[in-house]
């Protein structure tokens, strides 16, 4: 793998969450990429602040005793959608709206990030 997507898993590998903006317009983009989609403007690496909203959750239930999970959206607060999973929850805990905080774990020796929920399961 070479090019935005090795950079990106690269500063994953190296416990930094970075995403892309426009370097004129100060747009984000994700996921990574050479130019900025419909301009073609240059694009610059900065730090995410990690923090987002959940778009959308799917469980996926698995036979068991293999454990449930959910696939999530997440609208970070940059305004850059991606996919993931929040953990720390159950799965049917993850609702639409749940604020959430990334973290990167390692995942079949690979940096992967997950979020967190930044609320309670009662709201709080």
């Amino acid at each position: 793998m070479s090019g935005p997507e090795a950079h990106w898993r690269a500063s994953l590998d190296s416990g930094r969450f970075l995403i892309q903006r426009s370097v004129n317009g100060g747009e984000a983009v994700f996921p990574p990429r050479i130019a900025a989609p419909g301009s073609g403007e240059a694009l610059e690496w900065v730090e995410a602040c990690g923090l987002g909203t959940v778009y959308s959750v799917t469980i996926i239930g698995r036979r068991p005793p293999e454990p449930d999970y959910n696939v999530v959206l997440v609208d970070l607060d940059e305004g850059v959608r991606m996919m993931s999973r929040v953990e720390g929850v159950e799965p049917g805990a993850v609702r639409i709206g749940m604020r959430v905080a990334a973290r990167i774990i390692r995942e079949d020796d690979k940096p992967l990030l997950v979020f967190d929920p930044l609320e309670t399961q009662h709201g709080g």
